[in-house]
């Protein structure tokens, strides 16, 4: 066990540690409806659920799925944007007993395939229009049950009249759905099953409540085991780093997809928690978004860096009202500091980056919200967590201001990968969990990520970290987005890249850049070539994805060579 230095950094409401109660996650949503069963739970473009509405449907899932054959167990996934259906769905399969695993909608058949046959899901709930999509892939999986829903389903009228013909309209097709044999309609499931609770012996310790899988950026997705001590554990830091925030009163803006395990933490299970109402939305459409912060007034924005500098380079930004927002989380990829800057001026709240992975539940770190904030640092460790930056390759625990590899240790760290031992293993150095993620600590127990191992460009023999690249590109006025990666270099080894998307009606040269670069960096460190695209490729959440741009350098490279 380390020294827990950054203790002394803490604000004096936070805890330094939690006690965790031994509880299934659900419980969260059975208290929220023996407390208070009128208050709103869940809103979706102006239908809104209670506490009592959404455990009545969430146990009445739960007892179709039962009566489908699901034990204490058994996976179920859930293939679905955010939505009242997903709520509903997660929370059903675990008062079943079940183990949840979220699909991104956006996976192929071949992605779908893989992740379906690895879990061995029994149940698939699925919308509409992706029914034909899974219908394809079950003789290789050991699916015995489609459930379809659509977004139709949980509009209000007259909504839900008019969205089949956008649907047609945007996907060129509908899908009609029988509720027979293999197939079931989750409206019919909602009118004829019944609500009634079920027991189901618990294990606070070692029970599975979610199969989360990996963003498989180097090689196969790998099911990550968390479970509800996890969840429990995670929600409970978060609420507590959350302290001016008000059981009863915060209003959470759900665009992170659920399909994320910071999305699933941040919004589907600290609502219920928290007792607050959560305000979905199925895709982050910058539009969409700031009509419905400036109707809903949201108080909490879990999100990414993407999409805040996506609400802050709208030219329309000036009509809507964002002074509701108190407080933001963000993850998933650095924050720029002129970000931070310009949403808190905008907003009058205050946003911070935090820091975790799927492996995590998913933080560890984050930096306070209110007080005691260093911009560049992902922050400090949460209640309950212990974490050390070790020498590479080795357990010795580096001094701060030292280089190594993040090490974590703490109650949301996962049990280990779904049927890979080995992986599990080496993912483990004498009982810490090992992030991938260069950094060091600040005497005062600050941390901060210089980059992921992977990423970490070596050029002549210098390590240069994309990162500290970035916090430089974004500084430029004319930048909306930027990434930096290392490309191959015959005589470097590697070089480094930039990947620009300039902000609209905004110019800038090669020249101009290198320019601006050489005024803030070492010469080793200022990008050889640069890039304008009008995006760049992300996850579901906003991540960018350097490494898929560095694929493509490859085989561009690989072509030119054939030729």
């Amino acid at each position: 066990m380390t020294e827990k230095v950054w203790l002394a950094s803490y604000p004096e409401e936070i805890p330094h540690t939690i006690d965790l109660p031994q509880i299934p996650v659900q419980q969260f949503l059975t208290d929220a409806y023996n407390e208070v069963p009128d208050k709103v739970a869940v809103h979706f473009m102006g239908r809104e659920l209670t506490n009592k509405e959404l455990y009545q449907s969430a146990l009445k899932f739960a007892n179709y799925l039962r009566s489908l054959g699901v034990e204490k167990g058994d996976r179920v996934a859930i293939m679905l944007p955010n939505c009242p259906q997903s709520v509903i769905a997660y929370y059903g399969i675990l008062y079943a007993g079940g183990i949840v695993v979220q699909t991104n909608p956006l996976y192929t058949e071949r992605e779908l395939q893989y992740q379906m046959s690895d879990c061995g899901a029994k149940v698939i709930l699925v919308m509409d229009i992706l029914y034909p999509r899974t219908m394809k892939i079950l003789n290789e999986t050991k699916i015995e049950n489609v459930i379809v829903t659509g977004i139709k389903d949980y509009l209000p009228f007259p909504k839900n009249l008019v969205y089949p013909f956008i649907q047609k309209k945007q996907y060129g097709f509908s899908v009609k759905v029988e509720h027979s044999g293999m197939n079931h309609l989750f409206t019919e499931i909602m009118k004829s099953a019944t609500a009634t609770e079920i027991s189901v012996d618990f294990d606070f310790e070692n029970d599975l409540a979610l199969l989360q899988y990996t963003g498989g950026t180097t090689g196969f997705p790998k099911g990550v085991m968390l479970t509800h001590k996890n969840l429990i554990a995670n929600t409970m830091m978060c609420d507590a780093w959350m302290y001016k925030c008000n059981k009863g009163e915060e209003i959470i803006l759900g665009i992170l997809p659920f399909f994320h395990v910071y999305g699933m933490t941040t919004v589907l299970v600290l609502t219920i928690m928290q007792q607050g109402k959560m305000v979905l939305l199925p895709k982050f459409d910058v539009e969409q978004a700031l009509k419905t912060i400036d109707k809903q007034k949201p108080t909490l924005f879990p999100g990414a860096p993407t999409m805040y500098i996506g609400l802050l380079n709208h030219p329309d930004l000036s009509k809507y009202d964002l002074s509701s927002i108190k407080a933001c989380l963000s993850g998933s990829a650095p924050l720029p500091l002129e970000v931070q800057e310009k949403f808190e001026a905008l907003t009058g709240g205050r946003i911070v980056e935090g820091y975790g992975l799927t492996e995590t539940s998913p933080v560890t770190h984050a930096n306070p919200i209110w007080d005691n904030r260093i911009n560049g640092s992902i922050g400090l460790p949460w209640p309950n967590t212990d974490a050390a930056v070790l020498r590479s390759g080795e357990s010795e625990v580096l001094p701060p201001g030292e280089i190594g590899e993040i090490a974590i240790k703490g109650p949301q760290v996962m049990k280990g990968y779904w049927n890979r031992p080995e992986d599990t293993a080496m993912t483990f150095n004498d009982g810490w969990f090992l992030t991938g993620d260069l950094g060091y600590m600040d005497e005062k127990g600050y941390f901060y990520v210089v980059d992921r191992k992977k990423d970490m460009i070596i050029a002549g023999g210098f390590n240069i970290y994309p990162r500290e690249v970035e916090e430089v590109l974004y500084e430029h006025d004319a930048i909306q987005e930027c990434v930096v990666a290392g490309i191959p270099d015959p005589y470097r080894g590697e070089t480094v890249k930039a990947y620009i998307v300039l902000k609209e009606g905004k110019k800038v040269t090669d020249k101009e850049l290198n320019e601006f670069c050489r005024s803030n960096l070492a010469a080793y460190k200022v990008p050889r070539y640069y890039e304008f695209r009008t995006e760049l490729p992300k996850t579901a959440v906003g991540k960018i994805l350097r490494r898929k741009l560095v694929d493509e350098e490859k085989q561009k490279m690989m072509e030119q060579e054939a030729k």
